[in-house]
């Protein structure tokens, strides 16, 4: 957490599912707000969003949050508002850590990182030693029962044991441990360190340019791939 505050992300204090759309519902205007004429959603209008955004399939809201959103407001008049900017410093980015979330079973999320409120990146912390499978398998677990509403609007999670880090693309289907990958420096090697890893792949910029640029959506098989930029 410490890392990630020094990295320029704000953290925010998330207990729970409640707060997470609370949070978002502020950040939302807050990255809108110029658009939106400095109007704060209505409830109507909030519903008449979330409506739009909520109740669809991890491969589905990766095209939500790369796309517009044409939003009717309570006057009759309608407002193109996104989710993201191609500009990193346009983007509000949060940092939470410990967040509750019940759905089959009762979930405590290790660290998440929110784009404009949207939680994109989830981290799964184990010890040092600890076989990088178990945290594979949890977020497996996680996604089974509890991954619920804007949490289908993660894009790739990282599991770390401090030595050993790796990373891979959120999905609808299973995700397997060969899925996983190490990232590497401009010299194809390995940056398996945790705090080199949060410098080079976690920067609001590379996570900004991976999103927008890096990341293909795959219609066939209806994935998410995180290519590599060479």
């Amino acid at each position: 957490m410490k890392q990630l505050k020094s990295q320029g992300y704000n953290y925010v204090k998330i207990d729970d599912y409640d707060q997470l759309m609370k949070n978002f519902r502020l950040q939302f205007f807050e990255f809108n707000k110029e658009k939106l004429n400095n109007q704060p959603l209505s409830d109507k209008e909030w519903d008449r969003l979330t409506n739009y955004m909520l109740g669809r399939t991890v491969f589905e809201s990766a095209k939500v949050l790369r796309d517009k959103y044409v939003l009717e407001r309570d006057d009759g008049s309608k407002v193109y508002v996104s989710f993201i900017d191609e500009d990193h410093t346009k983007n509000l980015w949060q940092v939470s850590n410990q967040t509750t979330v019940v759905g089959k079973y009762a979930n405590r999320y290790n660290v998440t990182i929110l784009c404009n409120g949207l939680p994109i990146v989830q981290i799964e912390l184990k010890r040092r030693g600890m076989n990088l499978r178990q945290a594979v398998n949890q977020i497996m677990r996680y996604k089974k029962h509890s991954y619920i509403g804007l949490y289908r609007y993660i894009q790739c999670f990282t599991v770390s044991n401090g030595v050993n880090t790796k990373y891979f693309a959120n999905s609808d289907k299973d995700i397997l441990y060969s899925h996983t990958f190490f990232w590497t420096d401009e010299n194809n090697v390995r940056i398996t360190n945790l705090k080199e890893f949060s410098i080079a792949f976690l920067s609001r910029d590379h996570l900004t340019r991976m999103m927008v640029r890096y990341t293909v959506l795959n219609d066939v098989e209806k994935a998410i791939m995180i290519m590599r930029p060479y």
